[in-house]
């Protein structure tokens, strides 16, 4: 898979713009539990006071918080500076006094302002003080039993004057050395008590001292929960927008990445030989082009959204989960051991299928293509029933190997959503003891469930495409099992260039060739020369080696031993195009392509006038009935020319190769489906018109080469005759049995 990443290199700056995009996606996921937290947390349970640091105090309180810090009295006092409604204008004055009805004439004192590092350990210094004035201002059990411990350790003179005194005045009264003694044992029992539960009665401490103001704290906690709401609604839209934006971008890389592997594998498949085809099916070739990149295609379009987005959501997540409360922590361990064992459980059945598909699809496609390219052979033996029983098993074999593993992702989802709500619930069965018992507020208990979902979401995401990535794997290696086969046949380092003496002479010197890990030579030792102007034409029984002989010029295979030269040069010191461009080729099958009878004449030469073609198809002989048509030359041909006759389509080929008007021809056994008035009419006027020209004809009837300049005889691979006709009838024996079987004594002796 990895091999295919190198064809992305365009794509490199949209996958960074993708990575930065994922990193602003998965922060803003990340932050919003801390909000919903915060409004629960800070918005319903205390008020919207979001610091034990208050922003306003009277001057007593002031006073009394600095009496209760002790040695950090001082750094609390500095924090604060009196409000000075003396200078304040009519208006701020009136603003000032709706704001604080009940303070009551008494100074009020504001927090300076700070950068949030200072306020926060302001905070931390504030907590102890406040939570010990709210226990010693109020009438409990333990306020009662703290005055008259302190009442007992003043003078006997003033324990009469201190009973009716608070326990906060009474501490002012006792000198200092006491006075820390006691507040430091406050401050042993207070370290003992969760950070939670001192945070929140120092909250509660401070409630007290904005209704003792007058503020209303409703208002205050209406407008927090407002704002952090806007806040998370801010958040969520730019994380909405980041995502699209992902799902965006991945979709374009993953389309260009399609197109980049469907041209490259299309251009290497057009420069393959007959060897590498041999080795590469059709259907497997087709599935390959289509079905192979479309799982990379949509594995990619995947992988990108998640790929960098998972991991960012789930470390981001542990450790905000670590951050919020860490006893809870073995049960992050616990749902991801789960999912793991879940995921192994799954790879372990489905991996083996996904492997198994790719092939079963190619079977699917090779007998498809198969019957449907034998549809006459098949009605005309009555064999459809087998047919559709061949097609039946290939197709089931595929069906029930995707159904066993759409099955098993189709059970995949309830079992995480299974894992995914019993997480929840060990967490709310922990965290309701935890609150109960004040060591977790309500709001954090819902924050480590949200990151707890966001992290089990992560691994789920990773496990989703850790599913796919084994076919597409698969694909990927199919993919690149095209891509990087060597060519048999290529283009020298330095090619040369044909001299232009000599036009169209071919010459076989001693050649010899066996078709690819082949044991015996199909052809051997085969020489002779083709000259410009002549025709030289080749027979022989089926199978000795005709249409191979001539597939060598055009360098479809390279002979495995002599060699093959035109005009003097070594075909393989040329570069096949230039040796291709000297070539009219007319293969054995007639081949037309989908367009019209235009396109298809001008396919070899596109900037051929309508002269030109209108010339190959006479000579082709082919005017007549394209002229017959409605449309004429712009009559449509279907897929593979089925809409034509055999021997129209051959007429059709051979008027293609002329429009080139090539130094070579090359026809093989290209007329076998003309009648003989048309094939005599047809190499009367090839004669006429291509006189200067080097023709090569295969040939299974006599009377099709018996007037060529030169008759080579091939029997099993090797030369058994070379000369004209009348040489050929006296002096080799394969040719006259050849000649005897088709033809009568008197159509011979002609």
């Amino acid at each position: 898979m990895l091999k295919i990443l190198k064809y992305m290199k365009q794509s490199a700056p949209a996958v960074l713009v993708i990575i930065v995009l994922l990193v602003i996606q998965a922060t803003c996921d990340l932050s919003l539990p801390d909000y919903t937290s915060s409004i629960v947390n800070v918005g319903i349970q205390q008020k919207g006071i979001d610091s034990a640091a208050p922003e306003v105090l009277r001057k007593s309180t002031l006073d009394t918080l600095a009496l209760l810090a002790g040695e950090d009295g001082e750094k609390i006092s500095s924090q604060y500076e009196a409000v000075d409604t003396a200078s304040m204008s009519e208006q701020e004055l009136e603003q000032f006094n709706k704001q604080y009805p009940d303070l009551g004439g008494e100074a009020l004192y504001q927090r300076i302002p700070q950068d949030e590092t200072t306020v926060g350990e302001l905070a931390d210094t504030m907590t102890r003080p406040l939570l010990m004035m709210e226990e010693l201002s109020g009438d409990s059990e333990t306020a009662s039993k703290i005055h008259s411990a302190l009442i007992a350790m003043l003078p006997s003179q003033m324990q009469t004057q201190a009973a009716d005194m608070s326990v906060i005045q009474i501490l002012a009264l006792l000198p200092e050395e006491a006075r820390t003694q006691v507040l430091s044992g406050a401050q042993t029992q207070m370290d003992a008590l969760p950070d939670s539960f001192l945070r929140q009665g120092a909250i509660v401490a401070i409630q007290e001292e904005y209704q003792e103001l007058g503020i209303n704290l409703d208002t205050k906690q209406t407008r927090y929960v407002l704002f952090s709401g806007a806040k998370m609604l801010a958040i969520a839209f730019a994380s909405m927008a980041a995502s699209i934006l992902v799902g965006f971008f991945a979709s374009r890389v993953a389309a260009r990445l399609g197109m980049e592997l469907r041209g490259r594998v299309f251009k290497k498949v057009v420069s393959f030989s007959g060897e590498e085809l041999n080795h590469f099916s059709t259907a497997s070739l087709i599935t390959r082009s289509t079905n192979d990149i479309q799982q990379i295609q949509l594995l990619m379009a995947i992988m990108l959204r998640i790929l960098f987005y998972a991991p960012i959501l789930g470390i981001g997540g542990i450790i905000k989960v670590l951050n919020t409360d860490t006893s809870m922590g073995w049960i992050i361990v616990v749902a991801v051991a789960a999912i793991l064992a879940l995921v192994l459980v799954l790879f372990g059945l489905a991996i083996p299928r996904f492997k198994r598909i790719q092939k079963l699809v190619d079977r699917v496609n090779l007998v498809t293509r198969e019957i449907l390219s034998g549809l006459p052979v098949i009605r005309a033996f009555s064999t459809q029933s087998y047919e559709e029983k061949r097609f039946d098993r290939a197709n089931v074999d595929l069906t029930k190997t995707n159904l066993f593993v759409s099955r098993i992702m189709a059970g995949m989802m309830p079992a995480m959503m299974l894992v995914m709500n019993g997480v929840t619930l060990l967490i709310v069965w922990n965290g309701g003891h935890a609150v109960n018992s004040g060591t977790m507020q309500v709001g954090d208990m819902m924050a480590f469930i949200q990151y707890t979902m966001q992290i089990i979401m992560a691994f789920l995401m990773v496990s989703m495409v850790s599913i796919m990535l084994p076919r597409a794997s698969v694909s990927a290696v199919r993919i690149e099992e095209v891509l990087s086969t060597k060519q048999s046949i290529r283009d020298p380092q330095k090619p040369a260039s044909f001299s232009g003496d000599v036009k169209g002479l071919v010459e076989f010197r001693d050649v010899s060739f066996h078709y690819p890990n082949a044991e015996e030579d199909v052809l051997s030792h085969i020489s002779f020369t083709a000259k410009p102007g002549e025709t030289t034409a080749f027979i022989g029984s089926t199978g000795s080696g005709k249409s191979t002989l001539l597939n060598l010029i055009p360098r479809f295979y390279d002979v495995s031993e002599g060699q093959i030269l035109i005009d003097g040069m070594d075909i393989r010191d040329v570069s096949q195009h230039d040796l291709r461009a000297k070539l009219g080729y007319v293969p054995q099958h007639g081949i037309l392509f989908s367009g019209t009878i235009a396109s298809n004449i001008k396919y070899g030469k596109q900037e051929a006038s309508d002269e030109e073609m209108k010339t190959a198809a006479r000579i082709a002989q082919a005017s007549d009935f394209v002229e017959e048509k409605p449309e004429g030359y712009d009559s449509s041909i279907s897929q593979g020319g089925t809409n034509v006759s055999g021997g129209q389509k051959q007429r059709l080929s051979i008027a293609r190769a002329i429009a080139v008007k090539p130094e070579i021809y090359l026809f093989d056994d290209s007329f076998s489906a003309l009648d003989f008035k048309t094939e005599a009419s047809l190499r009367r006027a090839l004669r006429t018109e291509t006189g200067k020209s080097t023709v090569l004809v295969v040939a299974q009837r006599i009377n099709t080469i018996m007037h060529a300049d030169q008759i080579v005889v091939l029997e099993e691979g090797k030369i058994a005759g070379i000369g004209t006709h009348r040489e050929l009838m006296r002096d080799c024996e394969v040719y006259r049995q050849i000649a005897v079987s088709q033809l009568s004594k008197e159509e011979l002796d002609i």
